[in-house]
């Protein structure tokens, strides 16, 4: 999942520390934050940067950007796209820099010094943003651009111009000065609530983790999964011998082995209930004050709800877009749900005897016993094969070379923030560098859950700047000695988020804000859920499905068998992203008079789904609402439907791939071309259909790609 934005952007945070033997600040001139690296594409140098770094560059870069903004508006000549367009685009470079070094940090590396180093920067980012966003006589050149000069602009020229001016008029530059300065107050107030947000999430889920006294009680758990237990637990503290460490989701893969009902049960509450007030932490007060303060957002903007505003600028428009696409998966879905149920149920009760009821932390359990007794598959006989660094290698990296004639070399001279990131470099069918790739993809306390991509740069002509791409994962790392095996549903995250990457890696934009994955929510999606189709082509899987061990490649039959069981059980997947999206919309549809208090919070939830027929408890929202940090802490508000919805346009550029031969380098050049490349510099809907031949997106793929 892709998490920045240009607001997180300039809304983020930094390091606070003294220098360990002076005890004084760097200067301007020291500070390798504000220095021209020398390393590659200008790559962070994690190997001078200090955390005591930060704060002075953050101090410098914003000083900077405010003089160069003063410029603009005491620029005697008439404004034009260079003096005040342009120069607006570039006026925050220096900012935009220190910044992205420093996300990367705080979602990846959160120490107590970053930690602690954020609540000082931000106020001070948010602040910025504000004087930037009603900065009255700034606003008057722009729109003066925009009203005299656009229609004689041409390509990304025009397009940034759009994007700027649209932007400044969505963050209230029209409003009159009463509501100007509310709106100011509400920029402030979210952006504090979302760093606290962060904050107690990250607390919360490293507070769920299940402690486990005896070996007996991991029953039906691999030696390798028990040796992880133990490894976690030793990590957190060892407050008993083994751990269940809890990841970001409600259901945890944990329990498709665990023969112990009652830990069961205790995993899955304790992943369910973390943040909900059944235990110290309690989310629900952040949760609820940031809904009424997007809903009052909406109000001084005009709208009559926060979806409402949010959904102008994206593929779908509007909420009865949204609405019509969710109700008719929600209809079609349903019935496969409830009969998926009962089969699950009447298979759990030929051993558990007729008045078994099962619970929802039963679930992945007999239904990982049906599919291994129906289909002869199970996940501890696939792991061995899908060993992490051959899937990066030869699967994730094989299938960019074969579809884009792109090779990956490993820099080991390039410093990291932490020693378990590796770093490529990517070339060019014609041996050209490209971009940096950095992957980080092991789970540790100071790393909040999830998968996502996001650049330490951005590609831009203009800057003359390469792309700086990273992934990070949150996988279980093996005990030292033995190799770090994944899950399907892992393998598949590796190919998402290496997706988001080569849509970063593969821009040829001019300017910074249009470039690679700043796109609609409801596009971004698009090329990661497309890149996970690659995994599963024949050439691809043999080339990566190896073991670990042996180096053999998965024996035809076991493969034939993992293959077909990839959609067993699917409505499950698709009801939990239905819940959790239907969720998403029913809090950002509620004017701000109907906004619940933090105490009926929870009522709500539940409500919410009853209304839209997806309550079950069998199937619970993949994202509570107190855990939900797409939504609370990230851009996705009212967006995360865009997974559903972009899976639907990923499913149809597979179809054109597969019709015309999955692999042609033709087909990868001409995707690149229409897609990949153009970042945010047209039309989204006309990029879709210039590539697919598709006038709109046909929705039906959707459920026939998940066998239901």
């Amino acid at each position: 999942m892709k998490t920045t934005s240009t607001l997180l952007c300039i809304a983020c945070v930094v390091t606070i520390i003294l220098f360990a033997a002076c005890k004084n600040t760097a200067s301007q001139g020291e500070n390798p934050l504000l220095q021209e690296s020398t390393l590659p594409f200008g790559a962070p140098d994690f190997s001078k940067i200090q955390p005591s770094d930060y704060l002075p560059a953050f101090e410098t870069a914003i000083a900077q950007q405010r003089e160069n903004i003063k410029k603009i508006t005491e620029n005697q000549e008439p404004p034009t796209f260079q003096n005040t367009i342009l120069a607006f685009e570039e006026s925050g470079l220096q900012l935009d820099r220190v910044s992205r070094v420093f996300f990367a940090l705080t979602n990846a590396e959160k120490t107590p010094e970053i930690a602690e180093t954020e609540k000082k920067v931000t106020p001070m980012l948010t602040e910025l943003e504000n004087e930037m966003s009603f900065n009255k006589d700034l606003f008057l050149r722009i729109k003066q651009v925009y009203d005299n000069e656009l229609d004689s602009l041409q390509g990304e020229d025009r397009k940034l111009t759009e994007e700027i001016y649209k932007d400044f008029v969505r963050r209230g530059a029209l409003l009159p000065e009463e509501k100007m300065e509310r709106m100011k107050e509400i920029n402030l107030r979210i952006s504090d609530l979302q760093q606290q947000w962060g904050d107690a999430l990250q607390a919360a889920t490293n507070d769920a983790v299940v402690w486990v006294e005896k070996k007996e009680e991991l029953a039906g758990l691999s030696e390798a999964d028990i040796a992880q237990c133990q490894q976690d637990a030793e990590s957190l503290g060892k407050k008993a011998p083994y751990c269940i460490v809890i990841v970001n989701t409600t259901q945890q893969s944990i329990l498709s082995n665990l023969d112990n009902r009652e830990l069961r049960r205790r995993v899955f509450e304790a992943s369910l209930h973390r943040a909900d007030g059944t235990n110290k932490h309690n989310t629900f007060a952040i949760v609820t004050e940031i809904a009424k303060l997007r809903a009052e957002q909406a109000e001084l903007m005009g709208y009559k709800n926060y979806a409402s505003y949010s959904l102008e600028r994206t593929m779908a428009k509007n909420t009865d877009n949204v609405y019509s696409f969710l109700r008719n998966l929600i209809a079609s879905y349903t019935p496969k749900a409830e009969a998926e149920t009962r089969a699950i149920e009447e298979y759990a009760r030929k051993t558990e005897g007729p008045d078994f009821q099962l619970q929802p932390y039963d679930r992945f359990y007999y239904s990982s016993k049906m599919k291994k007794e129906q289909l002869n598959i199970s996940d501890d006989e696939i792991k061995p094969y899908f060993n992490v660094d051959s899937v990066q290698k030869n699967g994730v990296f094989y299938a960019a070379n074969l579809v884009y004639g792109l090779t990956f070399k490993e820099r080991k001279d390039i410093p990291t923030y932490h020693p378990d990131m590796k770093v490529f470099e990517v070339l060019d069918r014609d041996g050209k560098s490209i971009a940096l790739f950095y992957s980080d993809f092991f789970r540790r306390p100071t790393k909040r859950g999830g998968a996502w991509m996001d650049e330490f740069a951005k590609q831009s002509k203009q800057r003359n700047q390469l792309p700086i791409i990273f992934n990070v994962c949150n996988f279980a790392k093996a005990p030292k000695g033995q190799p770090s095996l994944l899950t399907w549903d892992e393998v598949s995250t590796m190919f998402h988020e290496f997706g988001h990457a080569l849509h970063g890696m593969l821009s040829q934009c001019q300017y910074n804000r249009l470039s690679g994955t700043e796109v609609a929510r409801d596009f971004v999606e698009m090329p990661s859920q497309f890149n996970e189709s690659f995994a599963t082509i024949p050439e691809i899987f043999d080339h990566f499905a190896r073991h670990a061990e042996t180096g053999e490649p998965m024996p035809a039959d076991l493969k034939e068998r993992m293959l077909s069981s990839i959609n067993f059980h699917s409505a499950y997947a698709l009801g939990e992203n239905l819940a959790a999206t239907c969720l998403d919309m029913a809090w950002h549809v509620l004017p701000l008079a109907d906004v619940p208090t933090a105490e009926g919070a929870a009522t709500f939830e539940t409500e919410a789904l009853k209304a839209i027929g997806l309550l079950n408890v069998q199937i619970p929202p993949r994202y509570s609402t107190s855990y939900f940090n797409h939504v609370w802490g990230s851009g996705y508000a009212a967006g995360y439907y865009s997974y559903l919805w972009t899976e639907v346009l990923a499913v149809n550029i597979a179809d054109v791939f597969a019709k015309r031969g999955p692999l042609k380098p033709e087909t990868g050049q001409e995707f690149r071309e229409k897609i990949l490349s153009r970042g945010n510099t047209g039309d989204l809907m006309q990029m879709f259909t210039d590539f697919t031949g598709m006038a709109s997106p046909d929705a039906t793929a959707l459920l026939k790609a998940r066998g239901l």
